[in-house]
């Protein structure tokens, strides 16, 4: 008797989009089945064992590197395979979501790299999430071009070697699609992302001269990695195409990833090209690993802790160094800044901070850097021209001078500044503008002159939410409490209402928005990511 016919991946809840079927063939749908059969039991341990690792760190309030993976760090005869030609040259990177507008615009801005997200950048509507695949097909096949409904303005595709090579990131480990389920059990929406994505385009894209490349986020332990790399070679051999083909670039964006940087590389050695600093994620996961470990752990206002502050120096000097080491490129963090149309003055003072955070980051070591907006793309790219030259990247600078003790990663106490009013004013209106613009599907949005994603509403509910269990007391006598959340978050409401008007706001989810954040924010039981119970939420 023969074995039955495996269940095909069933589309649930989901309303039939335009051209859908380009996307959800029923052999893309066949791969993500069998990525789902053979790697979700183990994302489901490693998910588990995050917890383990969490309870682990409220016991003792710190971390240190790993004894059992000590071999690893001190072997110096292994390297990541050599970049392919297409990620030599990183210098600078543009972020954004894949809807069609910001496809055409970020190919075409003069980065080196795109990193079309389907992450933090991207509300994971069902329709966001096919439509995403689509426009990155129709942008390989050059069918893609844009016309603005509002000004009418009409983007196209410039030359092929004009434009920036993609770096797609699938969504994290966490989350799950709800709308693509196999026997009732949805596919974590990670393995959706990158199988639809490598199915759909591997080929293609070494058709092309370049290959499917990717950004790992939310990455918190060299297991993890592991496991992608043993995704990453099924699917090669699925598709036929050869190994080492795939690369990946890892967001050490968790305060558990910083101490296995160099066994995160070697786990993916064949397909590694890089690991990334990032900055709201990475204090969001030491608030959220350290939430018991009290007042020496408790962060001030978060445009306050800047790059430059000593712990902060200690995991991105550490990057570069663990990077070059290996032979991977190191990448800098975010220039956030979106450009005023209205306001010259904020603009110029605005354009001296990225051009001096760009101008550190080449000078200690960083092959490139990421901006927000393509106004930025050729400041950041002015800083690494001067320090680059006409070399690809500064893999050549090895940073043997720096020396990262396990303390150093963690010496938040080391920070003169304090927890303000005004700062939790800003985290309150900050959080619920974007989760309420999360919650119409757009994840990356505008708020006070910075493009801000899911990472900023994570860590400004963080700290809303350690500073109220830390019992902070602001600069004007006020405790940090509950009530006091509340309070603050009513006027924000009230003061959005005036600002946009009755109609507007009705029409809007903003109640919706203020209920979930002082639920994440004010819930003893502290919830591992917002995007989950907001994920519930979502249309």
């Amino acid at each position: 008797m023969s074995a039955p016919a495996p269940s095909p991946l069933a589309i649930v809840d989901a309303e039939p989009l335009p051209r859908q079927d380009e996307v959800l063939t029923d052999a893309a749908l066949a791969f993500v089945a069998e990525l789902h059969r053979r790697f979700t039991p183990r994302r489901d341990e490693l998910l588990a064992r995050r917890g383990e690792r969490r309870a682990e760190i409220a016991r003792t309030s710190t971390l240190d590197f790993l004894p059992e993976t000590e071999a690893v760090r001190v072997d110096d005869t292994w390297k990541v395979a050599p970049a392919p030609a297409a990620l030599d040259d990183r210098r600078v990177e543009i972020t954004g979501p894949t809807d069609r507008k910001m496809t055409v615009n970020a190919l075409n801005s003069g980065a080196r790299v795109w990193l079309a997200d389907f992450e933090d950048a991207s509300a994971p509507t069902w329709e966001n999430v096919v439509t995403g695949q689509l426009n990155l097909i129709d942008a390989y096949t050059r069918n893609i071009d844009f016309t603005d409904p509002r000004s009418g303005k009409s983007y196209a595709l410039k030359p092929a070697e004009e434009l920036a090579t993609v770096v797609t990131r699938p969504r994290g480990w966490h989350l799950d699609e709800r709308h693509l389920q196999l026997d009732g059990t949805p596919v974590p929406g990670a393995l959706v992302d990158f199988g639809l994505y490598f199915f759909h385009n591997a080929q293609r894209l070494i058709d092309l001269c370049k290959g499917p490349y990717f950004y790992l986020p939310k990455t918190e332990s060299y297991l993890e990695a592991r496991l992608w790399n043993d995704i990453f070679v099924f699917a090669q051999d699925y598709v036929g195409i050869p190994q080492g083909t795939v690369r990946a670039t890892v967001l050490i964006e968790t305060i558990t990833a910083a101490y296995e940087m160099e066994e995160i590389l070697y786990e993916l050695r064949d397909h590694a090209s890089g690991l990334n600093a990032g900055r709201w994620d990475y204090l969001f996961s030491i608030v959220k690993n350290f939430r018991d470990g009290g007042s020496k752990f408790v962060l001030p206002d978060r445009n306050l802790v800047t790059m430059t502050a000593p712990f902060m120096r200690a995991y991105t000097e550490l990057l570069v160094r663990t990077c070059h080491k290996r032979g991977a490129h190191a990448i800098g963090g975010m220039a956030a800044f979106i450009p005023s149309r209205r306001d010259a003055e904020v603009n110029k003072v605005a354009f001296e901070k990225v051009k001096a955070d760009k101008d550190r980051e080449a000078g200690d070591g960083f092959d490139g850097s990421w901006v927000a907006h393509p106004d930025l793309v050729p400041i950041a790219m002015a800083s690494f021209d001067a320090v680059l030259g006409a070399k690809p990247n500064q893999k050549d600078r090895l940073r043997e001078d720096v020396s990262v003790a396990a303390g150093d990663l963690i010496a938040i106490d080391t920070l003169d500044a304090k927890p303000s009013y005004d700062g939790l004013r800003n985290a309150v209106a900050v959080g619920i503008r974007y989760i309420e613009a999360w919650l119409r599907g757009m994840g990356a949005v505008a708020i006070f002159n910075l493009m801000e994603d899911a990472a900023t509403a994570e860590i400004s509910r963080s700290q809303i939410w350690q500073w109220i269990n830390a019992d902070v007391v602001f600069e004007n006598g006020e405790h940090a409490t509950a009530d006091l959340a509340r309070k603050v978050a009513a006027e924000e409401l009230a003061a959005i209402r005036a600002e946009i008007g009755d109609e507007t706001f009705e029409a809007g989810r903003w109640q919706q928005a203020h209920d979930l954040l002082l639920q994440v924010s004010l819930d003893q039981d502290y919830a591992d990511f917002l995007t989950l119970p907001a994920y519930e939420q979502l249309g």
